[in-house]
C-alpha cells in the first residue's frame, strides 16, 4: 500500500506517497495531474494508492519544513527507488552532492566512472521521482546554465538561491 498527502511547500503543493519502508514519490502537482503521477509509482510499486499518512510521510513533512527554513542540509528519511541499475546509481550519486553545490551531467557522468554516458545520466535524472529529497535540481548545463527540471526551471533556480544562501555561498549569477 502506498500512502499519499498533499504537502504545501514555498514553491507549491507537493504530493508525496510512501510505502511502509520509505518514500517513493515527491512531485509538484501543478505539473501533471494526480493520477499521472500516481498510476506509474502504482503500477511499478506493484501496490495500490491511497491517501493516508504513515511515518515516512511524517517525517518527510518535517524535513522539507526545515529544508525550506534553511534549517536542513540533508534528508534522512527512508527511500523506495525502484529503477534500473543504472538509474539507482545515478539517484544515489546526486545525494553525494552536498546542499549548496552544483554538477554538470557531465561532471555527474565522470563521477560515475562513465566519462560518455552524459546523455543517459541526463535520462536517469528526469526519471527521479523524489524531487528536492533525491536533488536533481543540483545538475546544470556544462556551461552553467539552467537546463531541464521537471518542476520547471523557476522552480530549479529558486531551490539553487536557497540552498547557496543557507550555505553561506554567493549566488553565481552564471547559474541565472
Amino acid at each position: 500500500m502506498i500512502k499519499v498527502i498533499n504537502i504545501e511547500t514555498p514553491l507549491g503543493e507537493m504530493i508525496a506517497g510512501a510505502t511502509r519502508d520509505g518514500i517513493c514519490l515527491l512531485e509538484f502537482i501543478d505539473r501533471r495531474p494526480d493520477s499521472d503521477l500516481l498510476k506509474p509509482i502504482a503500477k511499478i510499486m506493484g501496490s495500490e494508492v491511497k491517501g493516508g499518512s504513515n511515518k515516512h510521510l511524517r517525517s518527510l513533512k518535517k524535513q522539507l519544513r526545515e529544508y525550506f527554513r534553511g534549517k536542513r542540509k540533508e534528508f534522512t528519511v527512508s527511500l523506495i527507488t525502484p529503477g534500473t541499475d543504472f538509474q539507482q546509481a545515478v539517484w544515489k550519486n546526486l545525494l553525494n552532492i552536498p546542499f549548496g553545490t552544483t554538477l554538470s551531467y557531465g561532471e555527474q557522468a565522470r563521477n560515475l566512472k562513465n566519462i560518455k554516458s552524459a546523455r543517459a545520466v541526463a535520462q536517469a535524472n528526469s526519471s527521479n521521482r523524489i524531487a528536492i529529497v533525491i536533488p536533481c535540481h543540483r545538475i546544470i548545463g556544462s556551461d552553467g546554465s539552467l537546463v531541464g527540471y521537471r518542476g520547471g526551471l523557476k522552480r530549479k533556480k529558486w531551490l539553487l538561491n536557497h540552498e547557496r544562501k543557507f550555505s553561506g555561498k554567493a549566488v553565481d549569477l552564471n547559474l541565472f
